[in-house]
């Protein structure tokens, strides 16, 4: 009896230790439980990691031709020798480079291998999150590309930006991964700037819709988390876009009034509507306080005061920076100590900095907490993924969609809404195929592929030429000639050609030329003028352009000029020389379709101008919504410049159409509101030409009298409207408080009492309607 009494009691015991072992494993695991909260999930992760293991979730590496481009064979197998290096402890993030040539199912391969071997390999299985570039497409092999962002914000189309970056979205994750470094939504306030070109203008307004819509395409609306074919958005860079001298890395000397007003709209924007879920901080420094480093700008801005919850990233190498460049820190420990405890989370890309912090939180040099703040915002990003339950990829599914024909199609859509029609002269354009029978297609840019900043290699490219000649087939003779070359690589170096090395070129041109009813002329910059890292003393043409025009000109046919560019350029002899000139600057893989179309008027340009080109470099700063003092003119100077006006090229908003429009009937529902009140402006446009077309309507807002000054004049609102010939429709923009409010003297963020004049425009330069709203005091 005893006998059996103990083995009763032994056998309790076993069970109730193997139940309370259970349990406790069980608890140990519940950061795996997809049904717990995030917060419950992340917390319970990082109570079981090292210090080893948090210090590696908060770097990240890179995977490219000619460093570690071993860790993966031709066919995206891993070499488990190699990642038992990189990956002991685990691992952040990791960026496979496009120079290791993965088409889209050996992209997923390798994705898959690589989650399999850390989530089976490493202790605590935490999948890495693979980051990618996209700013007009995914940065890869066979990704598709469209219009660059200066040329998306041409379209202002909001709508059309959304359904691209949701397209763009799902061609990333569908090859394994989960992160883009985009979009830009700095100001493109300097033409100089070689990264002008990734930015969506120079309006704080405009800006920050185009970066809004972006953000919802990468991330879905789905407040829940981001879904399967879904990324997450990085905003970046905080905070830039007006470097001093126009150079990318120079100091930005901003006071905070003008950073709230303008430089900080749209990020804020983005983090409060879109819920960007990752900020990038910018290379730049401001007051003399490297981005990297700014805990004020980090914490107390994006965290405390609104809200963010998301993660940043530094800029590639940035942090690295703060001692070798910016020399704030001694030395990569400094460096890693500043750049941590001022709330970036990782450093990208290849982390030199972050291994330190080891010994720094050993030596109690920086805070465990700091740590694990930053840790817990990675490990959030992985769950909102749903990384964990769903690590892997279809590599059948990811070569059946990117690139495919739907996506070409939003492609060429781009293209076509991204090109602006700055002239037209005797309406010689568009081109009649029918009473054309030689065209002379000639330029530097006629036949060369043209993608922009931030590109791989799209499944196909479509030129200038190769467009007319696929447009008009045998209806039309089509001549060629490059006409001149602009640069060339000498010794490692971008070297301009001299005139006297293209004038045999220009010569047989011209030649060309004269056998030909009429010239398109394909000029402006490439990749290598306009650029990240690749920024410019003057905006005029680079090398034998404008001989070549002049040449183009005095054969006496008409001619057309198709400008690509990254940036504004002064064209001020084509402006008045030329009698057509598109501006189409990088419009993607469609480029020679969607020119084709609008040469013979299959569709209609409706771009609009996010910049303002100038004359000269010396009119810069020229971006439209200046101060009053800015835009005043001396009575001894025309303009305000002796021997010069100062009125831009084009103004801001600035595009022409195939047809005309009308507006009229402009009503204000209140014309007298209270501070807090909100009201709506009406207005009817009419399609007066003769064929279909998009209008831009715009709105915009001035302060009469302000407690501080105001600009002259602020975009506030557009539309793009569409309208068949004859077509009438009414349109109306509500006018909320935000819209009239600033930050005042005491850095208050107010609306004051008084006139406010609102007027609708087709540019910024070409107001239609005006009317005056008046607000009183609550």
């Amino acid at each position: 009896m005893k006998q059996c009494i103990n083995f009763k009691t032994v056998l309790a015991c076993f069970l109730f230790v193997l139940a309370v072992s259970s349990c406790k494993r069980s608890g140990e695991s519940s950061y795996k439980n997809p049904k717990l909260p995030v917060e419950e999930r992340v917390k319970n992760l990082l109570s079981q990691m090292t210090l080893d293991e948090k210090i590696r979730q908060i770097c990240c590496t890179m995977i490219s031709k000619g460093n570690k481009e071993n860790l993966f064979d031709t066919l995206g197998n891993l070499n488990t020798r190699l990642a038992d290096s990189i990956f002991k402890n685990g691992l952040g993030h990791i960026r496979i480079d496009p120079s290791l040539g993965f088409h889209p199912r050996i992209s997923a391969i390798a994705a898959n291998n690589l989650q399999k071997y850390i989530k089976e390999k490493t202790r605590l299985g935490i999948p890495v999150i693979l980051h990618e570039e996209g700013l007009h497409g995914h940065v890869a092999i066979d990704g598709t590309s469209f219009s660059m962002p200066m040329g998306l914000a041409s379209t202002w189309d909001t709508g059309l930006v959304e359904k691209l970056f949701n397209m763009t979205a799902k061609e990333i994750r569908c090859r394994g991964s989960h992160y883009v470094l985009a979009p830009v939504i700095d100001l493109g306030r300097e033409p100089r700037w070689g990264r002008t070109e990734e930015t969506y203008g120079e309006d704080p307004y405009l800006v920050s819709q185009m970066g809004l819509s972006a953000v919802l395409g990468f991330q879905g609306r789905d407040s829940g988390g981001i879904d399967s074919n879904h990324v997450i958005a990085t905003l970046k860079h905080f905070c830039h876009g007006q470097p001093e001298g126009g150079k990318n890395t120079a100091p930005s000397n901003y006071s905070e009034r003008v950073l709230r007003e303008t430089f900080f709209y749209p990020f804020k924007v983005c983090v409060s509507r879109g819920k960007a879920e990752s900020v990038m901080a910018s290379y730049n420094e401001i007051d003399g306080v490297p981005s990297n480093a700014s805990k004020w700008l980090l914490q107390n801005i994006l965290h405390d005061e609104w809200g963010f919850k998301g993660a940043v990233v530094s800029d590639y190498y940035a942090v690295s920076r703060l001692a070798n460049v910016q020399f704030v820190a001694k030395d990569f420990a400094e460096a890693a100590k500043q750049a941590i405890n001022a709330g970036v989370d990782i450093e990208l890309v290849e982390s030199e900095c972050y291994p330190k912090l080891k010994e720094l939180v050993e030596t109690h040099a920086v805070s465990e907490a700091v740590i694990d703040r930053a840790v817990s915002h990675i490990l959030r990003h992985k769950f909102i993924l749903g990384l964990f339950e769903n690590s892997y990829v279809d590599p059948a599914a990811a070569e059946k969609f990117v690139g495919c024909e739907a996506n070409r199609k939003l492609a060429l859509q781009s293209a076509h809404e991204s090109v602006i029609l700055l002239k037209n002269e005797n309406n010689i354009a568009p081109l009649n195929i029918a009473q054309t029978k030689t065209i002379a297609v000639i330029g530097p840019n006629a036949n060369r592929t043209l993608l922009g900043g931030y590109s791989a290699k799209p499944k196909q490219f479509i030129t200038v030429l190769e467009g007319i000649k696929s447009k008009v087939g045998n209806k039309i003779n089509v001549l060629y000639s490059e006409g001149c070359r602009i640069n060339e690589q000498r010794n490692g170096e971008n070297t301009v050609v001299s005139l006297e090395e293209n004038k045999k070129m220009i010569n047989e041109a011209i030649q060309v030329a004269e056998k030909s009813d009429v010239i398109v002329l394909a000029i402006g910059a490439n990749e290598e003028l306009s650029a990240e890292s690749v920024d410019r003393a003057n905006l005029d043409l680079v090398g034998s352009q404008n001989e070549l025009v002049k040449a183009m000109l005095e054969t006496g046919k008409p001619v057309i000029v198709l400008l690509f560019n990254g940036s504004p350029l002064s064209i001020n002899y084509i402006k008045e020389k030329v009698p057509v000139i598109f501006e189409c600057w990088y419009m993607g893989q469609e480029t020679g379709t969607a020119i084709s179309d609008i040469l013979f008027g299959d569709f209609n340009p409706g771009g609009k101008l996010p910049v303002t080109i100038p004359r000269s470099v010396g009119q810069l700063p020229v971006y439209y919504n200046c101060k009053p003092a800015s835009k005043a003119a001396y009575p001894n100077a025309k303009g305000g410049y002796i021997f010069e006006n100062s009125t831009p090229l084009y103004p801001f908003g600035y595009g022409l159409s195939y047809t005309t429009f009308e507006y009229s009937q402009l009503k204000i529902e209140k014309p007298v509101i209270k501070k807090n009140e909100t009201t709506r402006v009406y207005f009817t446009i009419k399609n007066t030409g003769k064929t279909a077309g998009d209008e831009v309507v715009q709105l915009y807002i001035r302060d009469s009298i302000s407690s501080v000054t105001r600009p002259v004049i602020e975009l506030k609102g557009f539309k793009k409207i569409h309208l068949e010939q004859g077509e009438t429709k009414e349109v109306s923009f509500e006018i909320a408080p935000e819209l009239l409010s600033f930050w005042d003297e005491n850095m208050k963020y107010v609306v004051e009492p008084g006139e406010f004049s609102i007027m609708i425009g087709a540019s910024s330069a070409d107001i239609r309607l005006r009317s005056i709203l008046k607000v009183e005091d609550n």
